[in-house]
């Protein structure tokens, strides 16, 4: 197992160790000591899953007063995962990095709390499963527009398709102005 920081250095890519035969592969997705020492030191409570086909981007979402840090993994296809630091105050606020996550590299990315959190996909389809710090209450669902140019995301993705809601996010600079965003 190698945990890599990023360029937000809260921010992991794990690559886990797969062990494959001509029968498949086997690999651990998680143990809570290996990941402590990785730096990902928190308790995840609820599991999701999602299916999602070509060019869907989902995000970018974040809870403010019940926030979640994420652990990501793309269990078929390929995707782009993205986490942007909205903390106020944070050296790299509206900073993000992207990692290919996907079926053949096995790997997975831990967004911390205070980052927003989206991806993209660039297979025919993709299944992405994430592991939350927190529970997801829908009175606590926030976003930014996926397309921030004050943020300047490079999604690898032309013609995204999006939720109606993910269509109409607010701007970074509109979250700030409502001092909807987390501290640092």
């Amino acid at each position: 197992m190698q945990f890599e920081r990023t360029s937000l250095p809260e921010v992991i890519l794990c690559k886990p160790d797969v062990f494959r035969d001509e029968r498949g592969y086997f690999m651990e997705c998680f143990h809570v000591e290996k990941y402590r020492q990785g730096g990902i030191d928190c308790e995840f409570v609820q599991d999701n899953r999602s299916l999602s086909g070509r060019n869907v981007l989902r995000g970018l979402h974040f809870q403010r007063r019940k926030p979640q840090a994420k652990l990501v993994s793309c269990l078929h296809g390929k995707i782009l995962d993205v986490a942007v630091d909205i903390r106020s105050g944070s050296p790299s606020f509206g900073s993000w990095v992207g990692k290919i996550l996907s079926e053949e590299n096995a790997h997975q990315m831990f967004i911390p709390v205070g980052f927003a959190h989206g991806f993209c996909v660039l297979s025919e389809s993709a299944e992405i499963m994430y592991k939350c710090s927190g529970f997801y209450d829908a009175s606590d669902d926030r976003g930014l527009m996926w397309n921030d140019p004050d943020v300047g995301i490079e999604w690898m993705c032309s013609s995204p398709v999006l939720s109606d809601k993910d269509k109409q996010q607010p701007l970074l600079a509109e979250l700030i102005a409502i001092n909807g965003l987390p501290g640092y």
